[in-house]
This record gives structure tokens, sequence and C-alpha cells, in this order.
């Protein structure tokens, strides 16, 4: 088992599931026969060409960049982007069939019930399963770059298929030790043991099981990607985006965002999403440890009051603090005389239930409020006013948020800037210039200035990356899924220099004994830092 390629192998799943429904949606107007014919040809152009929204145009032909189907040049003096065709886009045109075929799939699969599978759907997911087995009709070109082509697109189909059904495996106890550990057959897992054998013989036939008689037992490759089916969680979880992508591009962005109070979200599946976001974030929260042990060893007159974890998630953040706190630090033996004021906070009502119901259930005491990462002065009031606590006595943390903020134009221009980020940023469907996202988040630091100057901010970022840096080491990071995730649904990464930049203008200095970067090389696309003013 070579755990490089198997790493390699979720990498380009996660590619494919994004880059599907965004070939398919761009080729219905036939965009990519239009950026082939006339060879160059400006965003501005071919949105005014297309009549679709320039802000998810530009983020989808980026996405298409990134897996190296087409050239992508921004401007950073004039932020024009200039479209170009290469090599590989002439070989993806016969084969965008094969990506339009696995959209229906994935839009059922946001509804998807391995228990109450329709016979229709079933058939044709079973379909889809046997065309997979046989290259879905390709036959191999002799041409070594083209048949390289060839198989990228096949490892994004198979991606299409594995990914939600990873997913639902994972949320639904499949991979629980006892299945993991032992053999077991599918009666023992589904009511239509039948129906559940022919998902699980494709599996095997990736490689996942091995089967004997009517008994599956999970081999070392299967366990592999079992451990990290939380992996494919956040980009499934936004599927129900990529289900309505022509809305966003062509039609009206705002109704897949503009939801009523107490609604749930209908861009994204929450739940699934957080669930995700949990396992996958688990490995940078033990690098964080280190922090908390130093922070909470100090004399108990220097340390803090307590933690703010900003956009809680599903709590397992505020449970390994606490836990980390409790039992390897000073502060631990000392709660009774000095208690720890814990705080989670996030705008999302379901991640709200999620953890206030993680935290009980693991007996941790913690407030857990509604809060904007974008109005810290809100957040402050509403501490003092309902819990006598001072914002500016916690240490600030959060884990993957500061890109989410909710957009504002930025108040205070740099007339002088010019952006240094090759980012695709957009707002219900209008591009956002890169050196308006560099000042918006110039501001929104600025806002959390007066509450981190005692105490810090530890912030655990994703990052961007380059289009052409991506093209160049396809397999090897999930920075396409991260863009088109982000980028059409008004999320705002930047790359770590950019990051990095934006905070000394605010004048916040990076901890470099603390700071991290994953991976640690070029193609860094999470960061973990420790701002002090």
């Amino acid at each position: 088992m070579d755990k490089r390629e198997l790493r390699s192998s979720i990498f380009r799943h996660l590619d494919g599931i994004v880059t599907a429904p965004v070939v398919a949606a761009l080729q219905k107007r036939r965009i990519l026969n239009l950026i082939y014919e006339t060879n160059t040809i400006t965003l501005q152009q071919l949105t005014a060409k297309t009549g679709g929204h320039e802000g998810y145009l530009n983020v989808a032909l980026r996405v298409l960049a990134s897996q190296g189907f087409l050239d992508y040049r921004l401007n950073s003096e004039d932020e024009t982007v200039t479209i170009s065709a290469n090599a590989h886009t002439n070989q993806l045109l016969p084969l965008v069939h094969l990506y339009e075929k696995v959209i229906p799939f994935q839009r059922e699969s946001t509804s998807f019930n391995f228990q109450q599978l329709e016979p229709q759907s079933f058939n044709n997911l079973v379909q889809l399963f046997d065309e997979f087995r046989e290259n879905s009709g390709l036959q191999l070109s002799e041409n070594e770059k083209a048949k390289q082509l060839q198989q990228q697109v096949l490892k994004h189909i198979e991606g299409c298929l594995v990914g939600p059904i990873i997913v639902q495996l994972g949320m639904n106890g499949m991979f629980h030790k006892y299945f993991m550990e032992t053999s077991f057959q599918a009666v023992e897992f589904h009511k239509n043991p039948e129906n559940f054998e022919k998902i699980l013989d494709f599996l095997t036939d990736l490689g996942w099981f091995t089967k004997n008689n009517k008994n599956y037992k999970f081999t070392e490759s299967g366990l592999y990607f079992a451990r990290r089916a939380a992996s494919y969680g956040v980009t499934v979880s936004y599927l129900p985006l990529f289900n309505r992508l022509e809305d966003l591009l062509f039609g009206d962005p705002k109704k897949l965002r503009e939801t009523a109070e107490g609604e749930d979200e209908i861009h994204v599946d929450r739940k699934m999403n957080v669930w995700g976001s949990g396992g996958a974030h688990s490995t940078y929260f033990k690098v964080v440890t280190d922090f908390i042990v130093s922070i909470f060893n100090q004399p108990i007159h220097l340390q803090p009051k307590g933690i703010l974890d900003m956009g809680c998630g599903n709590g397992a953040f505020i449970q390994h603090i606490f836990e980390t706190i409790e039992r390897h630090t000073l502060r631990g033996r000392m709660l009774e005389d000095y208690p720890l004021f814990l705080v989670g906070a996030d705008y999302n009502q379901a991640a709200l239930n999620v953890t206030r119901a993680n935290l009980i259930n693991n007996d941790i005491w913690a407030k857990v409020i509604w809060g904007d990462i974008g109005d810290p002065d809100r957040l402050a009031r509403d501490l003092k006013d309902n819990y006598e606590i001072d914002l500016s006595d916690l240490v600030n943390i959060r884990t993957f948020l500061d890109h989410n903020r909710i957009w504002k134009n930025p108040t205070d221009l740099n007339p002088d800037r010019v952006s240094t980020s090759s980012g695709a940023f957009a707002f219900r469907g209008k591009r956002i210039p890169n050196k308006l996202v560099e000042e918006n988040l110039k501001e929104h630091l600025n806002l959390w200035l007066p509450y981190i100057k005692k105490n810090g901010l530890l912030v655990i970022e994703l990052h961007t990356l380059n289009p052409e840096l991506t093209s160049q080491h396809l397999g090897e990071t999930a920075s396409t899924a991260y863009d088109a995730t982000h980028g059409f649904s008004d999320q705002y990464i930047v790359e770590v220099d950019v990051f990095h930049k934006i905070c000394n203008e605010v004048g916040l200095t990076v901890d470099k004994d603390l700071f991290k970067k994953y991976p640690d090389s070029d193609l860094a696309t999470v960061s973990i830092n420790l701002l002090k003013a």
C-alpha cells in the first residue's frame, strides 16, 4: 500500500467533485468551445458574450485552470483576467459528456439514503458503476499526454461516485471500529442487502474490500480511506450549491443564500459540513496543544480568564482545549479556585446546537452563544451584559473562520494598493477586485485589535494557491476543491504570504516560534498563527 498514492487519490477525488459540475455548467452554454475557438478572451468579454455573472464565472474558470484545462492570467495592475486555450482544452472537449453523466447522481446524492434508495436511482447508480469499470467507454490514447488527461478525468468521475458514498457511510456508522476490524455482511448494515452489496462490490473493485462469498473485509487501502472519510465531508456538503451552479453563473445567485431566520441553509448541508470539518481539522488542533499548555502554565496572575472559540463548529476544538488544560497545565490543578471561562460562538444555529450537545455529553461547562466574526463589538457587549465576561480577558481563538466573514465594502481605501493575491472573489455573483479583498481583510482585523492586545489571537486559517502552481501539482493539494467551495459561497481565502502581509499592515506580528504551515512547502493551504499586537 503506497500511502502517498492513496492520499493523491483523495485530492483527485475532491478535484473531481467540484470540477464535474463546473465543466457541465459551462459547457451547457458552450463556453469551453468559445474559449477554444477564440483561443484568448478576457473575463469581461466572456461575461458580455454569455450573460453570466462575472464573479462566479471568474471562480469557475480559475477552477478549470487549476486542473490545467486552460490558462488563467491575472494582471496585478488593473486586475484584468485573460483566459487562453491550451493543449488540454481541446483534449477536454470530447470528455465533457463523462462529467455530464455523473451530474444526476451528484444531484440525487444530496438526499441519498442507503436504506430508502429509489429503485430507479439505484439502477442509474449501478449503471454508472458498470460503465466506470469499463473506463466509461473510453479508449485510452496511445499519446502519453492525452492518456494522462483521460486518466485525470476518470479519477474525477471516480471521486464523484466515491465522495457522497464514503461520507454517507462515515456519518452512518459504517466505519465504526467493529466493522473495520472484522469481516461483515451487507445484511448487517442494510435492510436491502442485495442492493447494498452492489455498492460494496464497486468499492471492492477499487481495492477497499476483499470479498469471500458474502463476507467483506477492509483492505489496508480501504482502512486508509475509511479513516479519512471526513476529508470528503466539507466538499460533499457543498453539493447543494454545485447542483444549482447554473443559477449561480447565469441566473439569480441570491436565491441560494437568502433564507428566512430559523430556516436551514440551502447552499450547504451544514450538519455534514460540521462533521467533515471536525474530523478533517483534528490534525491541526493537536498542534495548538503546545501553545495552550504554555499559556496556562504561566503564573496564575498572568493567565487569561478563559478562551473564546469563535466559529465553534461541532465543539471538538473546545473539548480538545479543555482536556489539554485540565490534564497538562498548572491551571488544570486550580480549576476550583480559578474557574476557566470557555465560550463557543458561532453564526450558525445548527453548529451551536451540535456544540451544546457534544459538550454536555462530555461533561464540559461552556457558554455557547451566537456570534458574528465580523462584529466583535456586539460579541463583547453580549458577553459583558449576559455573563460579566470581558472579551479582552480571554484568549481569542478561531479555526478556518476569518475567510468566512460577511462581505462589507471597505470604507478606507488605499488608492495605491496593488494586490498580490491570485484569488477569484465574488459576492452574490458580482466580482470583487482582489485589492478590495485585501482592504476588507485589513479592516476586519482592525475590528479585533482592542480585544486581542492583552492575550493575542490564535488563528488557524485556510489559503488559496496560484492556479498555475496547483495545476503543476495535481494530486498533491486540495486547493481546487477549496477554491470552488469557498469561491462560489462568497468566502475569501488568500495566500499565506498575503494574509501575513495584511496582518503586518494592521500592526499584528506573527509569532515565528509557533507559526506552522501545511504542507510545509509552497503548496501550503493551511497556516497556524499566533498574532500579537
